[in-house]
């Protein structure tokens, strides 16, 4: 007669410490969560991985088999320029759109109740206003006879060559992209306990030195939030820059644009989009490692966990 201990005749799961119950509950939350993110994958699937696919495929076969696209990105002095600007350009504008958002935030964590609101409109409703018609109104502000060139000239510094020109897309830029930073970085800044910079203060260091050490790092998860937002948009971006710009300052949109209506050069495009693709993609990556570690190791967690990615 065989003999069974005890512990054999114990379920899997409760040997575990898990009731029967509590672990086909856990299976059935498992394949609701499931059933809830299939639409979305599957919008994902048929809207961006099928296109992606099929302008690898065109880039790597047409006008023949082969690697000749992407070769002609980097031995093309044309191309390569293009992305170097297109490269430049969205830094240049990420650190405007910096320097005058977190000053702007930081306001708004310390005014009244009625000022922040004033404050959040402002941010606000350029946001909610057309894309279309906010560079259209750059178009007429920095005409030779426009607005800014008419204070110019006002207090004395003369008429200055806007539109047309990178001074003048960097500056329509950076007003369009400006709430992408300061929505982030405001809402970080919120959650920090200001009683942290209080003690700091209280056990004697300066306000510069409780500032740098201490609630700069803390809104830090903000600052990487917006400041890649605006890095991954501005690299793709092409309404301002074709309305605002110039031909000769052609950003990467424009030159795929061109490629594809103008001279039907399917694959050269399809290589361009997968460089910007393979760019936005090691963008966002290193900005997550950097930001994983760098919260790591200051505070044992990760600070990107917190930020809106």
């Amino acid at each position: 007669m065989a003999v069974t201990s005890p512990s054999s005749t114990i379920p899997r799961a409760s040997r575990r410490g898990t009731s029967p119950p509590a672990h086909r509950g856990r299976h059935r939350m498992r394949r609701l969560g499931l059933l809830l993110v299939a639409p979305a994958l599957v919008v994902l699937v048929v809207f961006f991985v099928v296109p992606a696919l099929r302008l690898l495929w065109l880039s790597v076969t047409t006008p023949q088999s082969g690697f000749g696209n992407y070769t002609a990105i980097v031995t093309d002095d044309v191309a390569l320029t293009i992305v170097l600007r297109t490269l430049g350009m969205a830094v240049i504008v990420t650190i405007v759109c910096l320097l005058c958002a977190y000053p702007y935030a930081y306001l708004m964590t310390i005014a009244s109740s009625r000022w922040r609101a004033v404050l959040l409109a402002v941010v606000l409703v350029p946001f909610w206003t057309s894309l279309m018609a906010r560079t259209f109104a750059w178009v007429v502000l920095l005409q030779d006879n426009g607005v800014v060139n008419s204070l110019l000239r006002a207090i004395g510094i003369g008429q200055v060559r806007l539109l047309g020109t990178t001074a003048g897309v960097t500056l329509a830029m950076a007003q369009v992209m400006l709430p992408f930073v300061v929505l982030p970085v405001y809402t970080t800044m919120r959650g920090i306990d200001r009683r942290l910079v209080d003690a700091a203060l209280s056990l004697g260091a300066r306000p510069v030195t409780a500032f740098l050490r201490v609630y700069l790092p803390l809104s830090l998860p903000g600052v990487a939030a917006g400041a890649t937002l605006v890095m991954v948009l501005s690299l793709g971006f092409y309404v301002t820059p074709s309305l605002v710009g110039s031909p000769q300052q052609s950003m990467l949109a424009q030159f795929i644009s061109v490629q594809v209506n103008q001279l039907v050069n399917f694959g050269g495009a399809g290589a361009l989009a997968v460089a910007l693709l393979v760019l936005t993609l090691v963008l966002v990556g290193g900005v997550q490692f950097a930001t994983r570690t760098k919260g790591t190791r200051a505070t044992g967690t990760s600070i990107a966990g917190g930020a809106a990615l």
